[in-house]
């Protein structure tokens, strides 16, 4: 499982970093320690909801994703369709969370490069809705900016949510889970 966002504090709590703070909230949850790796990433492997799991957060920053994701895919030999990654996405309003399966980038550079680097896009998605700018922002601004009050509170109260969309697609696969996790509101 991958969570994307950019190495360090000056990027900490971005809409960006959404990926990373969902995994430090799984850690805090399951106490978990993340511990560097020599794969450009911040790792830690745990049993988690009786499966055992591998966390990564890239430190390649979000744009390069893919070199951390296929170094680790590579070493542990894990194919592609079992690669989980959790990553922010404009297109979905505040909170609002989408699973999908193989699909193109979307205009997400981390996406981008994973399956650059993958040369597969079989892996499965967790969408984070960060919302869109309003007004003339240019979008990699927006995606560097902190949530306001109220959004910090929708995206904590949507962390459980994202940690049982993860256990059904481990348990039952993608498409029960996109069936569950997709279908609320």
């Amino acid at each position: 499982m991958v969570g994307l966002g950019n190495p360090g504090e000056k990027y900490a709590l971005t809409r960006h970093n959404i990926g990373f703070q969902f995994l430090d909230f799984l850690a805090s949850r399951h106490q978990l320690l993340f511990a560097q790796s020599k794969w450009q990433a911040r790792i830690v492997r745990a049993s988690l909801w009786g499966r055992s799991v591998l966390l990564a957060k890239p430190e390649t920053y979000m744009n390069l994703s893919g070199q951390a994701v296929a170094a680790l895919a590579g070493f542990f030999r894990v194919p592609p369709e079992r690669i989980l990654v959790v990553h922010d996405d404009i297109d979905l309003e505040v909170g609002r969370i989408r699973i999908v399966k193989a699909r193109g980038a979307g205009g997400h550079n981390g996406i981008r490069s994973i399956i650059e680097h993958l040369g597969d896009r079989a892996f499965v998605r967790i969408r984070v809705g960060v919302g869109r700018p309003s007004g003339p922002v240019p979008v990699e601004h927006y995606v560097l900016s902190r949530f306001n009050t109220e959004e910090s509170a929708r995206i904590s109260a949507v962390m459980e949510r994202i940690e049982t969309g993860v256990r059904l697609v481990l348990a039952e696969g993608p498409g029960p889970a996109m069936n569950a996790i997709n279908a609320d509101r």
